[in-house]
C-alpha cells in the first residue's frame, strides 16, 4: 500500500494515474467530490462535528418534522443552485463501468454521467410516507415559500450544511406542508441515518464491483472518508476479492489499510488529470 502523506509527490500522483489508466473502473464518490461546487462535506479537514437527523427522529412526530423542514427548506433554496464542478465533468468523460455515489445532490447526473447509482437517493425528489407518491422538490419548495412568507429572508445568514439543510435552532414558526394526494407526511426521497439502502441498489453495485476481479479492474474511491458502511462495504468486498482499491481523499479514511494507492489530494484535480489520460 502507498502510505498516506500530507502532500504526495508528483511521482506518487503519476504512479496512481498510470495504474488507473486503461483499466476498467468502478468509482465510488462521497461529499468531497462536491465541495468545489460549494456544498460542504461531513468529515473533511476542518469540518465541524455534525449530527444529522435520523429516520426514527423524523417520524417521531410533527415537532421533529417541523424542525427538519424548517432547516431543509432554507438549505434546498441554496443547494439547488450548485453546479457540477471539474471533478463531476471529468467523471462523465471517464465514463466508468458504474459510478456509485453517496451524494444526494444529483450533480453527477447533471454533469452527464450515464451509469450512476445514487445509493442514498436524490434530494430533488420528495416521497409521501403514507401513499408513497414521489413528487418534485421544486413544487414543494414553492408551496413552502407560500406558507412561510419572508422566512428565507429572515434566515439568510444561516450556515449551509452537507445534508442540504442549515444551522438553525429555532424553527417553531415554520409551517410544514403535507402530501397533496393524501395529506400524509412528506420526506425527502433520500436514505436517512437509521434507514437501509434499497436492496436493488446494493446488488447492482455488488455486481459491478465483483466483475472487476474478472477483468483486471480497479475500484476508485474519490472524496469519501468511508465512515458510513453503505459505501465502505464495497471497498471491503473489492479488497477481499483481490481487486485493487485506489483512494483519493483529503484526510484519512476507514479504508486506508485496504488501499493499493492512497492519495491526499483534491478530487477535482486528480479526476481531471485521469480523464486527460484515458479519454
Amino acid at each position: 500500500m502507498t502510505q498516506l502523506t500530507e502532500t504526495p509527490t508528483r511521482d506518487e500522483v503519476d504512479e496512481a494515474l498510470e495504474f488507473l489508466a486503461g483499466r476498467r473502473l468502478v468509482v465510488l464518490t462521497g461529499a468531497g467530490c462536491s465541495t468545489d461546487s460549494g456544498i460542504p462535506d461531513y468529515r473533511g479537514p476542518g469540518s465541524p462535528a455534525r449530527t444529522p437527523m435520523t429516520y426514527q427522529e423524523f417520524v417521531s412526530g410533527p415537532r421533529s418534522q417541523q424542525r427538519y423542514w424548517g432547516r431543509s427548506h432554507l438549505g434546498w433554496g441554496r443547494m439547488r443552485g450548485a453546479e457540477p464542478n471539474e471533478g463531476h465533468r471529468a467523471l462523465a468523460r471517464i465514463d466508468p463501468e458504474l459510478l456509485i455515489t453517496q451524494n444526494v445532490d444529483g450533480l453527477h447526473e447533471r454533469a452527464g454521467s450515464r451509469r450512476v447509482v445514487a445509493l442514498h437517493g436524490r434530494i430533488a425528489d420528495v416521497v409521501c410516507l403514507s401513499c408513497r407518491a414521489v413528487t418534485a422538490r421544486t413544487a414543494l419548495h414553492q408551496r413552502l415559500d407560500e406558507l412561510n412568507p419572508g422566512y428565507a429572508e429572515r434566515h439568510a445568514r444561516a450556515e449551509l450544511r452537507p445534508d442540504g439543510d442549515v444551522e438553525l435552532d429555532d424553527t417553531s414558526d415554520f409551517v410544514v406542508a403535507g402530501c397533496r394526494e393524501c395529506g400524509g407526511v412528506l420526506k425527502p426521497h433520500v436514505v436517512f441515518f437509521g434507514e437501509n439502502v434499497p436492496v436493488d441498489r446494493v446488488e447492482r453495485c455488488y455486481e459491478a464491483v465483483d466483475a472487476l476481479a474478472d477483468t483486471g479492474g480497479v475500484l476508485l474511491v474519490a472524496g469519501s472518508s468511508l465512515t458510513v458502511m453503505s459505501g465502505f462495504r464495497f471497498v471491503r468486498r473489492a479488497a477481499k476479492a483481490g481487486t485493487p482499491v485506489v483512494i483519493v481523499n483529503r484526510g484519512t479514511t476507514r479504508g486506508d489499510d485496504l488501499a493499493t494507492h492512497r492519495l491526499a489530494v483534491g478530487t477535482s484535480e486528480f479526476l481531471t488529470a485521469l480523464a486527460d489520460r484515458v479519454v
